[in-house]
């Protein structure tokens, strides 16, 4: 009987790690806290065309996480997209190396701007060395308090590297 109970016990045990870390959801740690966000998972070059342009509302516990193959310079522009949103940058390990607070709904620029230089000096969009993004309701990274070094867990993010691990 007590072998039966611990194998119950084990069971669920895996169950809860697993919930803690699913697709459909991205935890955000650090200094200000935790946070935790249903999304939607851009992984595909469609998907990550479209995002999410078009949308009216986006639920405020909500956002969509773009996952690259590998990391990469990277760059968004808000054309066609009708709400106002923060981005936030990662690195392979899940630790945000940058973010762009409240992009300009419908706007054309290249988010982030400036960010990097040519061998001119001139300023080129996007940031290097990102594989994961996280867009969110515009404000919302500033109101939790979230932070650049701060680490996520999906289980997207490849266990030997990330920052904070799914278990």
């Amino acid at each position: 009987m007590r072998g039966a109970v611990l194998a119950v016990v084990a069971m669920l045990a895996a169950g809860a790690a697993q919930a803690a870390c699913s697709e459909g959801r991205v935890e955000l740690r650090g200094d200000w806290g935790t946070a935790r966000f249903r999304v939607e998972v851009a992984d595909t070059p469609a998907e990550q065309r479209q995002g999410l342009m078009h949308r009216e509302s986006l639920a405020s516990a909500a956002g969509m996480l773009f996952v690259y193959d590998m990391p990469q310079r990277v760059g968004f522009w808000m054309e066609n997209t009708l709400i106002p949103l923060d981005m936030i940058f990662m690195d392979e390990s899940g630790t945000v190396a940058h973010i762009h607070e409240n992009a300009v709904p419908l706007d054309r620029t290249t988010v982030p701007q400036g960010i990097l230089f040519n061998a001119e000096g001139e300023p080129v969009p996007g940031i290097d060395d990102i594989q994961y993004v996280l867009e969110i309701n515009g404000g919302m990274s500033g109101l939790l308090g979230i932070t650049e070094g701060s680490e996520m867990r999906h289980p997207s993010v490849d266990p030997d590297l990330a920052a904070w691990p799914c278990e």
